[in-house]
């Protein structure tokens, strides 16, 4: 039973030997959710979702059964995975935390509404837009996906000093442009509340222009609303821009690290090949890029054997 537990968990997440196992899996599950999404926004038309009323709850029925048992097959083997099993803890434990993690939580929220509405009455509409959430189980298998929820793991205070200091001038603003505008435009800045939206809209530069300033003072104090928010909305976007670069540079290295561990010998032996091809697919690296890094550390490797001038091997 635990080695079955054991190929079940390097299966589930591609690791291991059994990594291509892993990888046919996860293409099955993302085309699954792909079908579920696609299924849900069609079931939107009314029209179609009364003629093919019985294949869209075969739809709903097949997946919930699938994704249900993907998610008791995860919630079991994650006692054997590389990140809980050398924790120490108690099976109990590390599966509190894994039902606790991020990826967990959007499994449960995947199959949840399907298995309240047999007990609860929903409406229709709620229950499509909560079902919809089952998107959000691609982030398990997508690349941009992982480094993003790093890039925001990693840049959390950061992000929260820039959106607290973006809260404080949502607050002038809309403290400002009631000052000005309430005794002119009572009914739409009549409250500082009220004075939000138009503060909201023009500080993330959208500016849908259902409520502006007529006030020439108004109108300047706008203007100076829409400078500052141009640095404002930079901020943040400036910290996600870099923190991505950085979780990619990092994932690089490590397989170049990994690549110049394997060299140390000069050689790469077919294990050792193997080894880095399942390296590269759990770092989410394209071949190109893996290629590039053995060709780097393999120039490296000449360039110190090697003299530069004479071409005399120096290790002899």
């Amino acid at each position: 039973m635990h080695s079955f537990r054991h190929f079940l968990a390097q299966v589930l997440e591609s690791s291991g030997k059994h990594i291509n196992k892993g990888r046919w899996l996860d293409f099955f599950l993302v085309l699954l959710i792909l079908t579920n999404v696609i299924a849900i926004v069609i079931e939107s038309v009314q029209s179609i979702a009364i003629e093919y009323k019985h294949y869209f709850i075969w739809i709903e029925i097949i997946s919930v059964g699938l994704f249900t048992l993907e998610y008791l097959a995860r919630l079991w083997a994650c006692v054997d995975k590389e990140k809980y099993k050398n924790s120490g803890d108690s099976h109990l434990k590390m599966r509190f935390k894994y039902i606790t993690s991020p990826l967990a939580l959007i499994d449960l929220l995947a199959i949840l509404p399907s298995y309240l509405m047999l007990f609860m009455s929903f409406d229709l509409r709620f229950l499509r837009v909560i079902r919809l959430m089952r998107v959000f189980k691609l982030t398990r298998y997508s690349r941009a996906m992982q480094l993003l929820l790093q890039s925001f793991k990693e840049e959390a205070s950061s992000l929260g000093a820039a959106f607290f200091i973006m809260a404080i001038v949502l607050i002038l603003a809309s403290c400002g442009i009631y000052l000005i505008e309430h005794d002119i435009q009572p009914d739409k800045f009549g409250s500082i509340p009220e004075s939000m939206w138009w503060a909201m809209a023009t500080l993330t530069t959208v500016g849908y222009g259902d409520v502006v300033p007529i006030t020439p003072l108004g109108r300047f104090f706008g203007g100076v609303i829409t400078v500052l928010s141009m640095g404002m909305v930079a901020i943040p976007t400036g910290l996600l821009a870099s923190s991505f670069s950085e979780q990619l540079r990092k994932r690089r290295t490590q397989f170049e690290d990994e690549v110049h561990a394997c060299l140390e010998d000069g050689k790469l032996t077919l294990d050792e090949k193997n080894k880095l091809e399942r390296l590269r697919l759990e770092l989410g690296l394209s071949k190109q890029e893996a290629k590039s890094a053995i060709k780097k550390q393999q120039s490296s490797l000449y360039q110190k054997q090697y003299c530069p001038h004479c071409g005399k091997n120096t290790h002899n």
